[in-house]
């Protein structure tokens, strides 16, 4: 009867200090704001598998003029490295291949990372992230599963909880696209891809070491964060797993500063000419709305 006893209290001490599926924690960190950051975007890590970087160096900088993904980069398979290599020597030649980006179609995560300024609006059931760049937006649902069976969308499933100070994304079921891609380089992906991410805010002692990397691989528009702003910063650490592309999952960081600007409206198909010049693939509907 002791062991009985006491196994039972070993159960309801563990059931107290738990919360109930579905219950927010006592805190949960405020990631609200505008937060921005450089093109093409990701922040490779230092070591151990991680993103593609740009080939093409422009005075020790990734050149965004010609983007050449690291085709030798071991993450890759052999077919996704020929894609990835295909892509950059159209790049080479002076000559843009179509993208999400320049043919206004959905990006998909991770490409949607680096869709211009973000924000994270929170709620008690939900997370909603919105992109600057032509009205993308995710919808996070908080401390659910994914369904048994995933209809494929444009951003997959997304699910979501926090970990103490950290908010926990993890997104499957994203749709293959006429131009789908993971990053600017061409990268492609199959129906398995997996993504999770993690946000938290740090200060700028922590923040420095991204902007650091971020400033060794993408192009930082002057003045794109606020240099004044003395707050916390918002880190994005992403892994990346496809079994159809990848030998390994890998991870990349993204770290965002507080914007100096407004929100701005960025419409894609108003500027329906994309390099070089030619007429954007945009995306119609098989009937009207109305």
């Amino acid at each position: 009867m002791n062991l009985r006893r006491d196994f039972l209290l070993v159960v309801t001490l563990a059931a107290a200090a738990t919360p109930a599926f579905g219950q927010a924690p006592a805190s949960i960190p405020d990631l609200s704001g505008i937060w921005v950051h450089s093109i093409p975007g990701f922040e490779p890590l230092a070591s151990g598998p991680t993103s593609l970087v740009n080939r093409s160096r422009r005075n020790g900088i990734g050149n965004l003029l010609e983007l050449v993904g690291d085709y030798t980069n071991p993450i890759l398979k052999p077919e996704a490295a020929k894609v990835v290599k295909e892509h950059g020597d159209i790049s080479l030649k002076g000559i843009g291949y179509p993208t999400p980006r320049t043919q206004c179609w959905p990006g998909g995560v991770p490409f949607a990372f680096s869709s211009g300024a973000t924000q994270l609006v929170q709620q008690p059931d939900k997370v909603t992230i919105l992109y600057n760049y032509d009205h993308q937006l995710r919808r996070v649902r908080l401390n659910q599963l994914h369904p048994a069976q995933v209809t494929p969308s444009w951003y997959g499933d997304s699910v979501g909880h926090y970990e103490g100070d950290t908010l926990v994304v993890d997104t499957v079921g994203i749709r293959i696209g006429p131009y789908a891609m993971l990053d600017w380089f061409g990268t492609p992906h199959t129906a398995a891809l997996h993504v999770v991410e993690r946000y938290r805010l740090i200060d700028y002692a922590a923040a420095k070491e991204g902007f650091e990397r971020d400033g060794k691989e993408n192009q930082i528009a002057p003045g794109i964060r606020d240099a004044k702003y003395q707050g916390k910063f918002l880190q994005l650490r992403f892994t990346v797993e496809d079994d159809g592309v990848f030998t390994t999952p890998w991870t990349a960081t993204m770290t965002f500063g507080r914007s100096t600007a407004d929100w701005a409206e960025a419409v894609c198909a108003e500027n329906r000419q994309w390099f070089p010049g030619q007429e954007a693939d945009l995306p119609t509907a098989n009937k009207p709305d109305f």
